[in-house]
């Protein structure tokens, strides 16, 4: 399929969500961003916050940009949940047709979202794929790297600012993929849904492993899924909370102990594997992806 050249804004619902915990320097951007953005991409839109039990200024900020737009819903919940929790409520709040997500650090590029929301047209599904080369600086890791690209996996060596972050990132892809064989490739980053769709998915997990499950789900749904170029942009305020210890436990967790229950007990149901459509290097030229 030839990459669509959109003229004007994309003329069905978008709902933009997000959640942020103890994010006070990053929020205001944030939503600035997000607004200038879906209002040059969208007739229609949306921003969902979920505030995830902060306990700094991160809602107070939040409330006030609400005074400027009143587009921005702004939910909070009693404490500080998770992502896995904070992304399930954002989605259930939703209103419109199709709906994505962006991190309130902005670490996936989205410019080209007008193009992306396009793809909603001729596919159920549109996917994320982390491309921009990581820089591998300690000598530790350069045998994995090098190991990884041998195996034509260079897109998993590009994929965070931390050649320690990526090796996680790359993990947890790697281990998704072998225990549950849906070919994506890549599991964390922007998706663009159908929301009554997504908001039908009997979640299970608890922890960021819900975002793979509802893509693994919506593959042995026979959906059919568009991947497209979205690099990552390295924090510039704020700690990512992502990959800390219990973090990374429960995303496990959730991953051994849903494929037990899946695989092993049978209990996924009647599978009709999907269709993926991967990225064409002739139609994603690095420099414009």
């Amino acid at each position: 399929m030839v990459r669509p050249s959109p003229k004007g804004r994309f003329d069905r619902g978008v709902s933009l969500l997000s959640w942020a915990y103890n994010e006070e320097d990053s929020i205001g951007d944030f939503l600035d961003r997000a607004t200038r953005l879906m209002e040059s991409a969208c007739e229609d839109y949306e921003i969902v916050l979920i505030d995830d039990g902060s306990t700094d200024r991160t809602y107070e900020i939040a409330r006030a940009f609400q005074e400027k737009n009143p587009r921005l819903r702004i939910y909070q919940n009693e404490r500080n949940l998770n992502v896995g929790i904070s992304s399930r409520r954002a989605i259930q709040k939703a209103s419109k047709e199709f709906l994505f997500w962006q991190t309130v650090d902005w670490c996936y590029d989205i410019s080209n979202l007008r193009i992306f929301l396009e793809y909603l047209k001729e596919y159920d599904i549109v996917q994320g794929v982390r491309r921009r080369p990581v820089q591998v600086r300690l000598r530790l890791f350069k045998p994995i790297a090098v190991l990884l690209k041998l195996f034509g996996l260079k897109h998993l060596t590009r994929r965070s600012d931390t050649v320690q972050k990526a090796l996680v990132s790359v993990i947890n892809y790697m281990l998704i993929r072998l225990l549950f064989r849906v070919p994506l490739s890549d599991y964390q980053n922007v998706t663009f849904y159908p929301t009554k769709w997504i908001q039908s998915i009997q979640y299970e997990a608890r922890s960021s492993f819900a975002n793979p499950e509802a893509l693994i789900k919506s593959y042995w749904r026979g959906m059919s899924f568009k991947e497209v170029p979205i690099n990552f942009l390295p924090r510039q305020k704020g700690r990512g909370k992502g990959t800390k210890l219990t973090a990374i436990h429960a995303s496990v967790q959730d991953i051994f102990t849903l494929w037990f229950k899946w695989v092993v007990l049978g209990q996924r149901g009647k599978i009709k594997k999907g269709r993926i459509d991967r990225i064409d290097p002739e139609e994603w030229p690095e420099s414009q992806a």
